[in-house]
């Protein structure tokens, strides 16, 4: 089979590499727009369980990642100048680019070809071939130019975000919210290596608007945030690559194929990076279109219709709680001042409905007796 992949992400270069592993004959190319040493942003985070399903599928590929991620046991919740350390939410993370760069080194020693640097701007610039897969991310060309076909609804969320580095190095996944003149800002914020962590700033529209970052430089932008977290920071800077202020689209497709193009994470659709699993998405829809393509063999139009009657269920799961994620933050220029740390705290780990006050006892009973104490009726 010639399977011709646009964009060469996790996902991407996963299910490149399972279907290598599958059959050697097949010839599989990806295309990249970027040269191999450049990526956008600075770490990815996982939940502590996330990579697990890489166990079943290709133990080798966990083995060969894990020994390059950071990990912690616990989430911190910082309201203001209190902070509530949360059991029972380990995580782990790795840089963006040094991620990309192991899958890279993984499937072209399967013998999977790599074009970086290349713009594919349309299908017929590919050739021929038996199978595209459109994992060119959330702005995918592939999906806007068929978006009647793949039945593309996109939704832009209010909020904006700008995602940031910093060489301070935080011992924990953080969700730091303080209250400014303007209003609420909230830091994302986790180390992906000894030396750098991830430092993505998110703020309400209006508080955006009442600081003045729409007419603000990139350099002042970066000095208010620092002033905003100077307590956090401890002295290190912000540093930027490339960095904007955006708003999240939260996207799906009814169908996720046309013809004999298909799509897979961002570009099939988008989880809300407050859930941390973006990329896990990514490579389980890689797994689960490996799989449908196991099972039907050479017959493409009925594994793309596998390929969506597996996925669908788990996978719109997580996308309606990343929705309901969402409209939390949405809500923070509300809730900060609103609530106590402990309800505050409270209400974060709560807010998909994932997490009921059972489950909250058994994740960290500390803070579920703490919030007893302020609201009995929820012991009951």
């Amino acid at each position: 089979m010639k399977i011709k992949i646009v964009g060469a992400g996790p996902g991407g270069l996963y299910f490149a590499a399972l279907m290598k592993q599958l059959d050697p004959s097949h010839e599989i190319t990806l295309y990249e727009r970027n040269p191999r040493g450049a990526t956008w942003g600075f770490g990815v985070v996982f939940s502590d369980r996330a990579l697990e399903f890489l166990k079943g599928d290709d133990e080798a590929l966990y083995e060969y990642l894990n020994p390059h991620l950071e990990n912690w046991p616990e989430i911190t919740i910082v309201h203001n100048d209190t902070r509530i350390p949360i059991a029972g939410n380990g995580f782990a993370s790795i840089g963006r680019l040094e991620l990309l760069t192991l899958l890279y080194a993984y499937v072209e020693q399967l013998g999977v070809n790599i074009v970086f640097d290349t713009e594919i701007n349309s299908l017929e610039q590919l050739g021929a071939a038996d199978l595209v897969v459109g994992a060119n991310g959330a702005a995918s060309w592939i999906r806007t130019e068929n978006e009647a076909a793949f039945g593309t609804t996109t939704d832009w969320r209010p909020n904006k975000f700008i995602w940031y580095g910093t060489t301070k190095a935080f011992n924990s996944l953080t969700l730091t919210f303080r209250e400014t003149g303007a209003g609420v800002f909230c830091a994302h914020h986790y180390r992906y290596k000894p030396d750098m962590s991830t430092f993505l700033v998110e703020v309400e529209e209006a508080t955006w608007k009442r600081a003045g970052f729409e007419t603000m430089s990139p350099e002042d932008t970066v000095k208010y945030c620092e002033e905003v977290f100077a307590k956090d920071l401890e002295g290190h800077p912000i540093i930027s690559n490339h960095s904007y202020w955006r708003n999240f689209p939260v996207i799906w497709n009814e169908r996720w194929s046309n013809g004999n193009v298909v799509l897979l994470g961002d570009a099939l659709r988008t989880a809300h990076f407050s859930i941390g699993s973006g990329t896990r998405l990514a490579m389980e829809d890689a797994v689960a279109l490996f799989k449908a393509f196991k099972e039907k063999g050479g017959d493409i139009p009925a594994a793309l219709q596998r390929f969506q009657e597996m996925r669908l269920p788990p996978m719109k799961k997580i996308w309606q709680a990343a929705n309901t994620s969402i409209e939390w933050y949405e809500k923070m220029d509300e809730l900060v001042p609103k609530l106590s740390p402990v309800e505050f705290a409270y209400s974060y780990m709560t807010r998909t409905g994932r997490v009921d006050h059972a489950e909250m006892r058994k994740r960290d009973p500390g803070l579920a007796a703490a919030y007893e104490a302020l609201h009995p009726e929820a012991a009951k």
